[in-house]
């Protein structure tokens, strides 16, 4: 790889000219990074974000001078993980001729690279793929291992000459069939191969032959590199998208899975969702490595990261997890258990055997009195949650065995939201016996059931007493000002149970709830070598660097932590942009939905006047509720179509997206707490307006919500500033960037609610931009400014 010229960052951007943000952004972002520190950057669209982050980071992996080996790229929308691929390709179109391509990879989950899950095959699906694989791993290890019966090499070479059973006889399977992939044939055929008498678990063994073709390319000395295994030269490579990879590994006859393991530690730009970096589970099994001062870490979207950190950290088990760990635990009880009363076990019973459990249990410091006692206290545990969920429904819900489908998703506090305490279930547990070491040792005790019936039933898969312990344990662990604990309420429908069984309609969930993540994203954070977040949205920056532990940072470890802001640089003429004073959206004020009253006829007056602009015109209420409401009164006051999103699936909503952009203008009415305000691409004439009714505050009478407010209060002095309002002008100013995302784009962008428009005493005015773009204005002056958009419009 040459190195001359390598620390010029130009020589790395993948275009002719920089814009100005660029340039100073590009070069903050390499100065703080050669300190150790984090750069952060809020950028309107259009300045080139991404770029910025790929160019600093690239400049400084490929510093001889510097530690860094590599850039980790987090993001929460899928729209800018493609943005990344996109902008790392370009960067590769254009770098000096005698350079090396930067190599990248995108990691996506096993579901989406399986070549028999893509395809439906062998019986593997969505909803079982990670327990079958990781039970075919084991069988394909076992049957390779020391003490195994073949090798690696001759699994795969079985599968790819498809002697399925026919191995003596050299006869090829009847049809001749080939499993097909990302437009590439694999070697093998689509059933799973199985490997004849000997196999541990049985007379035939099914495995995967493309974890035995990954296991044959592993190099066998202890020095060796498992990037050996990855059936393509980095070097060369450039960015590998998840299809791509695929496809190498398919044609390969190697598994793609274990191909990106393999790799993530050589390529130079790795691609990932949040949960890569937080989340324990994902991080103890697999990205790890990834986690020290070689890398370089950039986060997008970063206005994102304090609420989704603060779900991957919090915990929670739900009745059913509860049930079956209770099964569990008495099957691995039950034969030491008959076996002291001189008993059989029940004919046709699933146990463990009595002596692989003793031989467990003499490999562990678990006993065989604390298996017994954990299971009386999830017994109990279960039957406390029952009595509560009752109580609960009792009180609020009269006569509700009768009305099940009448039950909404709902809450139970375990405390008072607004006064720290000990939780009451904590308190149940210890008026009925269970101390300390209950809460504690359940996660031993849960870990140790769980691998003894895998070593049973020789099938690894995910059990449900891992689950509780692990979660018994850090609830007596955890705080009780910065968690707040609760039984969640999920409205379901299960048939199975009886008729007038709360289980019937709801899932019932004891929930850890992290209130206060800082801790966790600075203390993850510290781990990076250095790096950029960013967003179009993260004033004020103070706030933002706060809640993300990133001035914890500066102030304790000495870390730089620089800000920049870049403002729309696109032409001003193309744009309007209006703060409506208006009555303030708030319950007091609108009532519910149907109420006639002042607010909610000046609302809809303005929400109509925005619509009947020509084009596509957005309309983003505070829930869905409301949206419901504001699709209905422009039903009737305006002459196009009117489309409606409601909480729905993925597909239902990609659907209605599909729809408002095809044809001619339509109006598309959402919640501002969806999916179609935040990381969709309304580019082009896509978009033409778009208004924001009211400050999107979630439910401020939630309990998890009153105690991450008090939580807030405790670290910051400022609970509902910072936990709630900011958040929300986040919200609304993602929607209302919809609108202008190119120097060509031309659109009105309208803030409605006089918060947005006066000084107040809750006024949010000072959470947007201080460019001043927002121009306040009365209600009856928005005819004037739109009036002056139309205008602009015909003249062009």
């Amino acid at each position: 790889m040459s190195t001359a010229g390598m620390t010029n960052w130009r020589a790395i951007f993948g275009h002719d000219s920089p814009y100005e943000p660029q340039v100073d952004g590009i070069e903050t972002a390499i100065e703080t990074g050669q300190e150790g520190g984090y750069t952060v950057i809020e950028g309107a669209c259009g300045t080139g974000k991404t770029m910025i982050a790929l160019t600093a980071g690239i400049d400084l992996v490929r510093d001889p001078d510097t530690d860094y080996e590599r850039v980790l790229v987090l993001t929460s929308v899928k729209q800018q993980l493609r943005q990344f691929e996109a902008d790392l390709e370009t960067i590769n179109e254009h770098l000096p001729g005698d350079w090396d391509p930067v190599s990248g990879l995108t990691l996506v989950g096993k579901a989406d690279v399986c070549p028999y899950n893509r395809e439906s095959a062998a019986g593997i699906d969505d909803g079982n793929v990670y327990d079958r694989c990781e039970t075919l791993r084991d069988r394909t290890r076992d049957l390779t291992g020391e003490g195994g019966d073949t090798t690696a090499q001759n699994l795969a070479a079985r599968a790819r000459s498809q002697q399925i059973g026919l191995a003596d006889s050299g006869a090829r399977a009847s049809d001749g069939r080939f499993l097909e992939t990302a437009g590439e044939p694999t070697p093998y055929p689509p059933e799973l191969p199985e490997y004849g008498e000997g196999g541990p678990v049985g007379a035939e063994t099914e495995y995967c032959p493309f974890y035995a073709q990954y296991l044959e390319d592993l190099p066998d000395d202890e020095d060796g590199a498992a990037a050996e295994a990855v059936p393509y030269d980095f070097t060369d490579a450039g960015m590998v998208t998840p299809e791509e990879l695929v496809a190498r590994s398919a044609r390969h006859g190697t598994c793609p899975h274990s191909v990106m393991g393999a790799a993530l530690g050589d390529v130079e730009v790795v691609i990932g969702n949040y949960y890569h970096a937080f989340d324990p589970r994902t991080v103890g099994s697999f990205t790890g490595a990834l986690l020290d001062d070689s890398t370089f870490v950039v986060c997008d979207e970063a206005h994102m990261l304090e609420p989704r950190v603060r779900d991957l950290v919090s915990e929670g088990v739900a009745d059913a997890t509860l049930r079956d760990a209770e099964t569990e635990l008495s099957r691995v009880i039950q034969p030491l258990k008959f076996e002291r009363e001189g008993r059989q076990a029940e004919g046709g019973s699933k146990t463990a055997d009595a002596d692989l459990v003793r031989g467990e249990l003499n490999e562990s410091d678990v006993s065989f009195e604390e298996l017994n006692r954990t299971l009386e206290f999830v017994r109990d545990l279960r039957a406390e949650l029952d009595r509560r969920v009752t109580a609960f429904l009792d009180r609020n819900y009269r006569g509700w065995q009768s009305n099940l489908t009448e039950l909404n998703d709902d809450e139970i506090p375990l405390r008072d939201p607004s006064k720290p305490a000990e939780d009451e279930l904590s308190e149940w547990a210890r008026e009925a016996g269970y101390g300390d070491a209950d809460w504690v040792r359940a996660e031993s005790v849960g870990a140790v059931a769980g691998r003894i019936l895998n070593e049973a039933e020789d099938e690894d898969r995910s059990r449900a007493a891992p689950t509780v312990g692990r979660v018994l344990g850090e609830w007596y662990r955890q705080g009780h000002t910065d968690y707040f604990r609760e039984i969640e309420l999920e409205r379901i429908w299960d048939d199975t149970e009886p008729a007038d069984s709360w289980r019937r309609a709801y899932n019932a969930r004891l929930a850890l709830h992290n209130c206060v993540p800082s801790d966790a994203i600075g203390d993850r954070l510290g781990m990076f070598g250095g790096g950029i977040l960013m967003s179009a949205t993260l004033e004020p920056m103070e706030a933002f660097t706060e809640v993300t532990g990133l001035q914890y940072l500066a102030r304790e470890e000495d870390r730089p932590v620089v800000e920049r802001r870049y403002g729309l640089h696109f032409p001003a003429e193309n744009r309007e942009s209006f703060a409506v004073a208006a009555p303030k959206y708030t319950y007091d004020n609108r009532g519910r939905p149907g109420d006639e009253n002042p607010t909610r006829r000046a609302y809809a007056n303005a929400i109509a006047k925005v619509a009947r602009l020509p084009g596509n015109v957005l309309v983003g209420m505070p829930s869905y509720a409301e949206a419901e409401w504001a699709a209905g009164v422009l039903e009737g006051r305006v002459d196009k179509p009117v489309l409606r999103d409601a909480a729905s699936d993925d597909e239902t909503t990609q659907s209605l997206k599909a729809d408002f952009f095809a044809g001619d203008g339509k109006v598309l009415v959402t919640s501002l707490r969806g999916t179609l305000t935040e990381g969709v691409d309304y580019s082009g004439d896509r978009l033409a307006a778009a208004v924001v009714c009211g400050v999107p505050i979630v439910n401020t009478s939630s309990p998890r919500t009153k105690a991450v407010r008090r939580a807030y209060d405790d670290a910051f002095g400022d609970g509902f500033t910072y936990a709630l309002t900011i958040p929300a002008v986040r919200k609304a100013r993602q929607a209302i960037g919809r609108v202008i995302r190119s120097p060509d784009d031309v659109g009105v962008r309208v803030l409605l609610d006089e918060r947005y428009a006066r000084e107040s005493w809750d006024s949010v005015r000072p959470y947007l931009p201080a460019d001043g773009e927002f121009q306040p204005v009365s209600p009856d002056m928005l005819d004037v400014g739109l009036e002056r958009f139309r205008s602009r419009l015909s003249s062009q």
